[in-house]
């Protein structure tokens, strides 16, 4: 199972994942907040989003980054949101 090595705020706009198999991440706060799989961003029966573009401020950030099992991170933002759970499948997937 690959799992995160370590993660970092590359700068104001993406944040860095060091996967075990050395693979580098970077990824884009806001498309990451937007991207939050909770049951307030996406509709739980048809899985789309519910949370719109316009809603997110451009300078959302992570606030806190903290490690769930060893399946997946939970991320909160500054803009309160604290919720999402992002499994490491679904961080592979993005970009």
């Amino acid at each position: 199972m690959i799992r995160v090595k370590d993660i970092s705020q590359k700068n104001d706009r993406t944040l860095s994942i060091l996967w075990t198999d050395n693979k580098v991440q970077n990824l884009d706060v806001v498309k990451l907040r937007l991207k939050c799989p909770c049951a307030g961003c996406i509709d739980e029966w048809t899985h789309k989003p519910i949370l719109k573009p316009e809603q997110i401020p451009e300078s959302v950030r992570p606030v806190s980054i903290e490690s769930v099992g060893s399946y997946a991170m939970k991320i909160a933002f500054n803009d309160g949101h604290s919720t999402g759970i992002y499994t490491y499948q679904m961080l592979r997937s993005l970009n």
